[in-house]
């Protein structure tokens, strides 16, 4: 099962790894609190303050999807392959203006997931449960994201890579899933807050050195620059038939013409994606204030410099000479060539750990969806605070586990795909959320109606996409109906769910369908701390499904 590993990597890792176990098992007793409710279990007690919500939210956001799958794609030649930089600034202005009105509404009236004040705003269980199974099933790719995050630093360290057997080869990625597992079970949502400091820390000093340490020792950033040139030049050449033929994609440093709309569309549409998934509005819940959701939204571009710098890793790795078939082990395989043993085993804690957080995370998240929209909606309407967390305790083990069909059934070798399909699925749920917080205007029948066409029309287009490593599934990108423009399936799923969603409303109101009752009230969307029913040891204990 290990293969040549190096005894001084593997200590620094096992080390810094055991670490963070015992750290997520403390946290039980981080801010001692009564487990058995979401709100103290899923949420952390809903009183992060900036400093931990900094942490907390971006190590949810910056994940192994940051440090394997953006420099893979650099590495590998996409053209649009830096649009996760932008995004992940175009994200924040909009964040600011629509998530501190969530956090209001949800904490006026307990609220714990998205799904919740969609049934409480609406007065519909179907439409919440369609918004629930859609942040369950988008969060199963962004999990294995994670995985095959922590499988390729076990691969290039060398564990687990000799074996005939299936089992034996992964086992090492099954033991850390385990204990993964294990301390979310225990701990919470306070075991990954906990843990992000250790992350964060870890991956800022691996990212300053790596920058600023390895390009120096392989001829500086224009020489870098100049032999990812020469090298995606010499590949189009090479296989110039190819290329025209339309078996080929020639590797760019910058978008031709002819991508800048599949560049501009995968931001826009990955921007507006990331605060619907599940996970990003449970961090953003367990804040202790509107002003801390503000103040992140000020601070967490941070973390977009950060993502730049590793970005540019996939072109370092091409110039140190770095030789890998699959573009995801590329910034490890850097890290282990020209690195010190000792920090070697740093660099790849932190990318391992750098997984585990968000898929801790994540996986409370999915949890708590399942909790809260479909068993209390319809399997136990009565059920306690406890039976509730006991619930979702079950579950999140249960969501990392569904995690792995993803890995076995997808190629992992261009692995941002599967972040990217999520991304599909996750903004259909966008005009309920979102519009939502913002008019009633559009009918619950209509968005219901409006989603299912987005989710099956943009799972279609995704399926017929074919790449050389794989039949379905193969890309984020088609032709805009009518055109040879290619963009992000997302966004063109979207525009029709919008488009049914509103024609539909037209229809359903001059039909006079029932609208229901809204549970909301204007004032409910500008409330903070210290106000009437928003204090969680003041908040009456409230029945969103009853």
């Amino acid at each position: 099962m290990i293969d040549n590993v190096n005894g001084v990597v593997l200590g620094v890792f096992v080390f810094l790894f055991l670490l963070v176990t015992v750290l997520g098992f403390a946290a039980a007793r981080w801010r001692r609190a009564d487990l058995d409710s979401l709100d103290e279990w899923g949420l952390g007690g809903r009183g992060f303050g900036t400093f931990i919500a900094w942490f907390l939210i971006g190590g949810d956001i910056y994940t192994a999807y940051t440090f394997i799958a953006v420099p893979a794609t650099l590495y590998a030649g996409s053209a649009v392959g830096f649009f996760a930089v932008p995004y992940t600034i175009v994200v924040y202005p909009l964040i600011f203006l629509f998530l501190p009105r969530l956090w209001s509404v949800s904490h006026r009236h307990g609220y714990v997931t998205p799904a919740d004040f969609v049934q409480g705003r609406y007065d519909s269980r179907g439409l919440a449960l369609a918004v629930a199974l859609t942040g369950i099933l988008a969060t199963m790719p962004y999990i294995a994201l994670q995985l095959v995050g922590m499988e390729v630093v076990l691969q290039v360290m060398g564990i687990g890579t000799t074996s005939d057997s299936w089992f034996v080869n992964h086992l090492p990625l099954f033991i850390a899933f385990a204990v993964l597992a294990a301390y979310t079970y225990s701990s919470g949502l306070r075991a990954p807050a906990l843990i992000a400091f250790v992350k964060d820390t870890l991956i800022y000093i691996v990212i300053i050195v790596a920058v600023l340490y390895i390009p120096s020792q392989v001829g500086g950033w224009d020489h870098i620059f100049a032999t990812v040139t020469d090298s995606f030049d010499t590949f189009n050449a090479e296989n110039a038939d190819a290329i025209a033929a339309g078996e080929a994609t020639p590797k760019a440093i910058m978008p031709p013409d002819v991508a800048q709309w599949a560049y501009a569309s995968l931001a826009l549409g990955s921007a507006l994606a990331l605060f619907m998934y599940p996970h990003s509005v449970t961090g953003v819940l367990s804040t202790r204030s509107r002003s801390v959701i503000r103040r992140n939204a000020a601070l967490l571009p941070a973390y977009s410099f950060l993502l730049g710098l590793l970005a540019l890793l996939g072109f370092v790795a091409i110039a140190a000479g770095v030789k890998v078939e699959n573009p995801q082990q590329s910034v490890p395989q850097l890290f282990e060539e020209q690195f010190s043993p000792w920090f070697a085993g740093v660099a790849f804690a932190a990318i391992v750990i750098g997984a585990l957080v968000p898929a801790a995370i994540m996986s409370i998240a999915a949890a708590n969806l399942w909790t809260r929209n479909v068993y209390r909606a319809f399997i136990n309407r009565a059920a306690t605070p406890q039976q509730e967390a006991t619930q979702s305790k079950v579950v999140s083990l249960l969501v990392k586990f569904g995690a792995l069909v993803f890995v076995l059934a997808l190629s992992k070798d261009f692995a941002i795909n599967l972040q990217l399909l999520g991304g599909v699925w996750i903004l259909q749920t966008l005009p309920a959320i979102v519009i939502g917080l913002y008019t009633r205007w559009l009918h619950r029948w209509a968005l219901l109606a409006g989603w299912a066409v987005g989710m099956a029309y943009g799972t279609w287009l995704a399926y017929g996409v074919a790449s050389p490593v794989q039949e379905h599934f193969g890309g984020p990108l088609v032709n805009f109906p009518g055109t040879e423009t290619k963009v992000y399936i997302a966004l063109i799923a979207f525009i029709a769910n919008l488009l049914v969603a509103v024609a539909l409303t037209f229809v359903f109101r001059a039909m006079k369908l029932d609208e229901g009752v809204d549970q909301t009230h204007p004032q409910d969307f500008h409330a903070d701390m210290g106000d009437a029913g928003v204090d969680p040891e003041l908040r009456p204990e409230v029945a969103p499904h009853a």
